[in-house]
This record gives structure tokens, C-alpha cells and sequence, in this order.
């Protein structure tokens, strides 16, 4: 086989080396992080035409990858996922610019697949025939896939925290399947063990090059999405502008590692102007990188017990992931490492789902919850371009996502009982389903879009009827007619105003002492707060307020 076009670089004592997945470690000083260096100035003088004539996936940038000869046997439909704009979660955050890299819509329904189809490629180009990989559940499904197809035998260690689902889909490719008993700390010790005594190769990831180069594949993307309407169009040299924000909610951190390194690659090669700010997210009961971070730490303090209900992110000891990222971050944009509870996460699963249509892992939900923290606290501004990385689809859905109560129940009548009964069997069930009262809430404003995100807020977590107005007029009417139990009020609208509804409800008796919430996008001058002062309940600006905030003082004025 003719030597790879790349080479590898020991990042302690900078010795090259050529590449074989045999090899993990530095043949001169024996350290286990290296990164692949390539000709990046011939590669931009000829990969941006070649792109042209290739279709929109992963192996569309082979010349910056591990593997010599793709074979496209192996081919799975990696990559090429859609960048979808959240035009429903922007508006509520202020923020127009947010996308979300659907990471989903690979064939395992995970970023993961991108690790497993570079790696499995190398390993099938290596001629090896068994690798042990250690996993929460993505990673092993992933590998499992590819590997069946290749005829590799795989061995994943899972923490027996891992939904039994899951493990029960690793297990129909063909894997041998080893339940942990233990943290996933523990059970990549157990895996490392076992692939040492046989001689296996190992799934090491941040410290893996496939692994690392896999991910660079999303930052390729994404600049190229960024960079033209329609990035799947063939026969045209594409462009590519990088955000000014990439998130994702990490583990170990092999994912942005990646992503940073495909950004700087552009960067060299001229293809885009910058490498985008990094946000990294963890949950709460397990985020050494964070907490190390805050510190201005170079080195992350494990975690013992992880305490968090999201198992994909229950890495306690990042080792030297977290100092490489923190160098990388330092060096290029800056960035930030936040931390968000479960309850936050679990949230953002609804959120999304309910307002955009997307249905997310509980570790993607924690990279939602992130980007509204940092939206919150300022530290990414209204005019920035963010970009958010979707691992994986939640399937399946978790009891402790959706919790008690969330279907109801309609049973028909037995088949053998009397026609006529059968039928008010079933016209009494249905008149029980519609039967219950809930809150009535009156929605205000002369923008279609703002009701709409206002009824996708109160849809997303409460079981309201709602009515809507677009000017003050028809709010009046229908506030006389329907007498809801709270009214959410624009005030800036043509004709008649907020204001002058306001006035309004309150001269009449039987409107009188409804409650109101102003949401408005108006700056009020002294004068007009003073207007409002005893008269309404809260006063919201729009763009700025969550989710959570409009809902709380719903369910604080309604109880």
C-alpha cells in the first residue's frame, strides 16, 4: 500500500511519523496525542473544484481524512446532514441566527456515525478484525453498524446504566455486548483490559486520529452550508463562512476537538476568515470541564460519582481532553463552558420539540439549554450566528422525559354489545376527552409570528385554551365574549392600542379584574410605565424573555 498523504505529529515532542492504527502512540517518546498534519496548501488549490462534482456527504473531503482509499461498500449515508434554521427558537431567544446541525438524520441516528464510518474505514484499510470499544449507548450502536458491514467482530463494554433499548440494538448487528456494572469511567478501564490480553484494537477517542478527523467533517459542513443557500447543488466551486458560534454538549470532548481542528484547517487554507467561539456544555451533576474552566484551570479535578440522569454525558475524568480543548478555545476565538441541570435539559427537550419540530437526545437538549443560558447572561449577542450541534434523536423516549400523564386514554366498546350502545360507547368517550376545563388564556398582538411563538410556549408545557386577537378592536370583543383567566397584551398595535384595551377592561366590571401581561418590543418612558403601574400583573420585552419565565407567571396568575 503506497504511504499515506499525511503525516502524524506527536503534539509533546513534535516527532512525524507515518499512520497504522496499530501504532496509537508516538514511536519516539511513547505519548498517546497526536494529530494528523496534511499539505493543506495543495489540498485548497485543488479540493474546492473537485467538491464540485462530489455529492453532499462525509467522504466528500476524503483528502482530509485518515483513509487512502474510501471503499464505498462501506458506504452507510454518512454525513451530509441538514443545517436547519430555528426560526421559532430564535424568535424567542432575540437571536435570528441560530441553526441547528440535525446530526440525527445519520444511520444510526447520531454524530457518532461520522466517528464510527472514518475509523471502521481506516481499521477494514488496516486489515484489523476485532475492536473493543467502551460506551453510553451512541458510540457502540454506531460501530456496531459499521462493523457488521465491514465483518469485523466488535466488543462494546456498556455501563449498565444504559437503557436495556439500547443495548439490545448493539447487540442485532452481531456485537458481543459486556454489561458494566459501574460508571463509564470504570467501564472504559474494563474495555482497555480486556483489548490489552487479546490484543484487540481499541476505540481510544480523543486520542484517536480517525475519531478526531471524523469530526472535523461537521465543521466542513457547516461553513459550507453557511456559505451558499443550497450546499447540495453539484457542478458549482462552493464557498464557505464559518459562525460565530459553535455548541455542543460534550463527554470526554473528542467532538469539538475535532470540529476546532476543521476550523483551523479552513482557516489555513483560506477558505473562511476565523475559527467561531466554542461553547461547551455539561450537565450539571457531572462537568469537570466547566468547573475547571471557571477556575482558569489547565487541568480538569475528576468527577467521582457523576449525578446526573443523562448517562451520554457521565464522563467524570476528561483527562487531557479538557487541557488540549481549553489550548485550542484560547488560542482561536475564545469561547465558554457552561453547565445546565437535567431539569434544564429535560425542558429544552419539550421546547424544541414543540416549537421547532425536532425530537433530540437529552445530551443535545443540554447543548439547547446552554445556548439559552448564554443568550441570558449576554455572552452571545443578538446579531451572532450560532450554530448548535444535534447528536442524536431521542429514541427512545425516556419515562423521566415525558414523566405521568402524557397520553389519555380512549377505549372503544366491545365489539359484541348492541350497535346503538356502541355508538354512545364511543360518543361519550369522546365527549369525556374534550371535557376537561383547562385555563383559558387571551392572546394579544397585531403579529401573526409572536402569537404563534406565544401559543408554541404555552403548548409547550401547559394545556391552555387559548384565543387570539390581532388588534385592539377584535381583543375587545372577544375578552367580552370568551372572559378567559389571564390576557397576554401587545401593546403597540394600529388603530387601538394596548393601552387603550387596557382601559378598557379595567372600566368594565365583568372584565375588570382579568389578569394581563404586557409583552412588548416598545422601550417605555416613565410616562407610560407609570400608565401601566397597579393596572397589569408583569411586563415582558419581547425577544428577551424564555420560556420558563412566561410560563412560571402564567401558572403563578392562574392557580
Amino acid at each position: 500500500m503506497m504511504p499515506l498523504p499525511f503525516d502524524i505529529e506527536c503534539l509533546d515532542c513534535g516527532y512525524r511519523s507515518n499512520y497504522h492504527p496499530t501504532q496509537p502512540t508516538c514511536p519516539m517518546c511513547g505519548s498517546a496525542w497526536r494529530e494528523v498534519r496534511y499539505d493543506l496548501p495543495q489540498i485548497a488549490a485543488d479540493l474546492p473544484k473537485k467538491l464540485a462534482r462530489r455529492p453532499f456527504d462525509l467522504w466528500r473531503y476524503r483528502e482530509l481524512l485518515p483513509v487512502q482509499s474510501p471503499d464505498p461498500n462501506l458506504y452507510l449515508g454518512e454525513g451530509g446532514t441538514p443545517l436547519i434554521h430555528a426560526h421559532n427558537l430564535g424568535m424567542m431567544l432575540g437571536n435570528n441566527n441560530i441553526y441547528i446541525k440535525d446530526e440525527r438524520q445519520g444511520p444510526t441516528t447520531s454524530f457518532k456515525d461520522r466517528q464510527a464510518a472514518v475509523t471502521i474505514a481506516a481499521l477494514k484499510e488496516a486489515g484489523i478484525a476485532d475492536l473493543v470499544v467502551a460506551s453510553t449507548g451512541n458510540v457502540a450502536i454506531a460501530y456496531s453498524a459499521y462493523a457488521a458491514r465491514t465483518g469485523i467482530k466488535c466488543w462494546a463494554f456498556l455501563t449498565s446504566l444504559v437503557p436495556a433499548s439500547k443495548m439490545r440494538e448493539v447487540a442485532i448487528y452481531g456485537t458481543q455486548v459486556v454489561k458494566v456494572t459501574g460508571s463509564y469511567d470504570q467501564t472504559k478501564k474494563v474495555a482497555s483490559e480486556f483489548a490489552q490480553q487479546h490484543d484487540f484494537y481499541q476505540d481510544s477517542g480523543a486520542r484517536s486520529i480517525p475519531c478526531v478527523e471524523s469530526m472535523k467533517t461537521i465543521a466542513f459542513e457547516i461553513a459550507e452550508q453557511l456559505g451558499q443557500p443550497d450546499s447540495t447543488v453539484v457542478d458549482e466551486i462552493p464557498s464557505f463562512k464559518a459562525p460565530d458560534w459553535y455548541i455542543q454538549a460534550v463527554s470526554g470532548g473528542m467532538g469539538p476537538i475535532g470540529v476546532i481542528k476543521g476550523f483551523q484547517e479552513m482557516l489555513e487554507m483560506g477558505w473562511t476568515d476565523k475559527i467561531p467561539a466554542v461553547a461547551i456544555i455539561q450537565a450539571e451533576g457531572c462537568a469537570p470541564m466547566v468547573h475547571a474552566w471557571k477556575q482558569d484551570r489547565d487541568q480538569a479535578l475528576p468527577v467521582k460519582n457523576p449525578q446526573t440522569l443523562i448517562e451520554t454525558l457521565a464522563t467524570g475524568d476528561p483527562g487531557r481532553s479538557y487541557t488540549l480543548l481549553r489550548q485550542k478555545m484560547l488560542a482561536a476565538s475564545g469561547g465558554a463552558m457552561e453547565s445546565v441541570t437535567d431539569e434544564e435539559a429535560f425542558r429544552a427537550i419539550h421546547l424544541l420539540a414543540k416549537m421547532e419540530g425536532m425530537s433530540v437526545e437529552p445530551a443535545a437538549a443540554v447543548a439547547i439549554a446552554g445556548l439559552i443560558k448564554l443568550i441570558r447572561n449576554g455572552q452571545i449577542k443578538p446579531d451572532e450566528t450560532v450554530v448548535i450541534n444535534c447528536t442524536g434523536h431521542t429514541m427512545p423516549v425516556e419515562n423521566n422525559i415525558l414523566g405521568d400523564n402524557w397520553a389519555r386514554n380512549l377505549v372503544f366498546p366491545t365489539q359484541n354489545a348492541p350497535a346503538q350502545k356502541q355508538e354512545e360507547g364511543l360518543l361519550a368517550a369522546l365527549s369525556h376527552v374534550a371535557s376537561d376545563r383547562f385555563p383559558r388564556i387571551a392572546i394579544v398582538d397585531d403579529m401573526p409570528e409572536v402569537r404563534t411563538l406565544v401559543k408554541r410556549i404555552l403548548q409547550s408545557q401547559g394545556a391552555y385554551t387559548l384565543f387570539e386577537a390581532s388588534n385592539g378592536r377584535e381583543a375587545i370583543e372577544m375578552i367580552r365574549r370568551e372572559l378567559p383567566n389571564l390576557v397576554i397584551l401587545d401593546l403597540m398595535m394600529p388603530e387601538v392600542d394596548g393601552f387603550s384595551v387596557l382601559d378598557t377592561l379595567k372600566s368594565q366590571p365583568e372584565t375588570a379584574e382579568i389578569p394581563v401581561i404586557v409583552v412588548t418590543a416598545k422601550e417605555l418612558t416613565p410616562a407610560e410605565k407609570e400608565r401601566l403601574k397597579g393596572r397589569i400583573q408583569s411586563l415582558m420585552q419581547k425577544g428577551d424573555f424564555m420560556s420558563d419565565e412566561l410560563l412560571d407567571e402564567v401558572r403563578t396568575l392562574l392557580n
